[in-house]
């Protein structure tokens, strides 16, 4: 096992597991993670799905607050991780939500 990939981290994914709903879900993690930690993941998904849609890193920072050294690992791991973000994209339900942004060269709403 690598550093990460340890019981404790076993122990975590299986009670995330046992969550059933999103309400479920938002107590969870509000508990376990401080307020600007949930932002943090919340940007990197946001990342993970404009990545997806092929917009610009510019746009992807602005948007997110990420850093650019950020972006491009979630790029790197998006492209040759191990697959996670690629099969949470394909479950994804609403593929919509992506195209909420306002286009950089139009100004208008991407839809």
């Amino acid at each position: 096992m690598s550093k990460w990939d340890n019981q404790k981290t076993e122990d975590l994914l299986a009670v995330i597991l046992q969550l059933k709903n999103k309400a479920e879900a938002k107590k969870f993690f509000r508990d376990l993670l401080t307020e600007a930690e949930l932002k943090e993941l919340g940007n990197r998904w946001r990342a993970v799905q404009m990545l997806d849609a092929k917009i610009p890193y510019t746009e992807i920072i602005k948007e997110t607050g990420l850093s650019s050294t950020t972006v491009a690992r979630i790029s790197r791991w998006l492209q040759k991780g191990q697959g996670g973000y690629k099969l949470a994209l394909k479950r994804t339900v609403n593929k919509n939500v992506v195209h909420h942004h306002k286009s950089a060269s139009s100004g208008k709403r991407v839809t």
